[in-house]
């Protein structure tokens, strides 16, 4: 039998049950005495790279999974395979064969292994490959893509010119919106070149930015907020952009028509730059919107408990609503603003040659 209720009835009924959670977290007469939260720890230690996958505390017991490491050592050359939980959260050391390995938390975000030697931790460590947490995040991104695209194109192939259907009819506004909009006015002519490139980072970066918008579940690691992930995508859009230029673009760096010689050098200098700064501006786009969103909710969320009191609650509740709906917008726009200064860079490279 079911019960109709109004939803002022059931918005009472469920902050009632909110309150009463978060009072008997709250009650100190059951529970030790608790250290004093540490903002830094809690925001540096999300948006860093881990190599374990820590989603809550429950009972002052961490709730996650450990991921494998691996790391190479060069003298005698070795290769050490096992699960971060060996680690027990860095409280105990790692021996394996003639090595023993420490891991140390980084004090902005992350962890390193180093070696151990006579008791005492080196600041040497092994090369390190682990299937880090924004590791299994890129590989569970590309499987999203992978099943995306192929069962976007399987239904192509069963429903030859009829319309779409399902998560196709979906898909397929957003790819022509890409490709009509963003790839065919920049690149003209060479647009069925680039266009596979040019989506595929469009779909990583969106489907990156929104998995780490997703709390407590396997995926919300900060992938797009770490520079390194950024840097490799500039790096090659830089190498795409340079290969693909032709004889007009080089000739407009080194010796730019119609410009007085006495400026040539000089300019010739700046255009040389410019090949590096565009990218660069990509890759700090890209990462420094996507951490500063991050850092700012969860700045919002740990007001609750810098102030210890409930009447804090709605307020930080407000305001970290307002932003995750401001970050999705924002997760979209920075996947677009990639993919069209892309695809601008790689239009440039190839003009069609001047005008008299």
């Amino acid at each position: 039998m079911l019960v109709k209720i109004s939803k002022r009835k059931f918005l009472i009924i469920c902050f009632s049950f909110l309150f009463s959670c978060i009072s008997f977290a709250n009650d100190d007469s059951s529970v030790e005495e608790k250290p004093a939260f540490n903002i830094n720890e809690t925001i540096f230690g999300h948006i860093g790279d881990n190599h374990d996958w820590h989603m809550w505390d429950y009972n002052g017991h961490a709730v996650g999974f450990p991921l494998p490491v691996i790391l190479v050592n060069t003298d005698p050359f070795s290769i050490d395979v096992f699960m971060s939980s060996e680690f027990e959260h860095g409280h105990k050391t790692v021996t394996k064969g003639d090595h023993t390995y420490k891991m140390v938390a980084k004090e902005m975000g992350g962890q390193d292994i180093f070696y151990v030697e006579n008791g005492e931790v080196t600041d040497k460590g092994p090369l390190d490959f682990s299937i880090t947490k924004n590791v299994f995040t890129l590989f569970l991104v590309a499987i999203i893509m992978l099943v995306m695209f192929i069962g976007c194109a399987r239904a192509y192939k069963r429903r030859p010119g009829q319309a779409p259907q399902g998560f196709q009819a979906w898909l397929e506004p957003v790819i022509l919106f890409i490709k009509e909009d963003v790839i065919e006015p920049n690149l003209g002519r060479h647009a069925d070149k680039y266009t596979p490139y040019l989506l595929t980072v469009f779909f990583f970066i969106w489907i990156s930015n929104m998995m780490g918008l997703i709390p407590f579940f396997p995926g919300s690691a900060n992938l797009t907020g770490n520079i390194a992930v950024t840097f490799v995508l500039a790096v090659f859009t830089l190498l795409i952009t340079n290969f693909s230029g032709n004889k007009e673009y080089w000739k407009d760096i080194f010796c730019m028509p119609g410009l007085p010689w006495p400026l040539i050098p000089i300019m010739a200098v700046v255009e040389v730059i410019g090949i590096f700064t565009k990218p660069f501006a990509l890759m700090i786009r890209l990462f420094a919107n996507i951490t500063a969103g991050h850092i700012i909710v969860l700045s919002l969320t740990s007001l609750i408990f810098i102030f210890g009191t409930l009447a804090i609650a709605p307020v930080s509740v407000f305001f970290v609503m307002f932003m995750d709906v401001l970050e999705l917008f924002v997760a979209a726009l920075q996947a677009y603003i990639f993919t069209m200064l892309s695809a601008l860079f790689i239009g440039l490279a190839m003009p069609e040659g001047h005008e008299a």
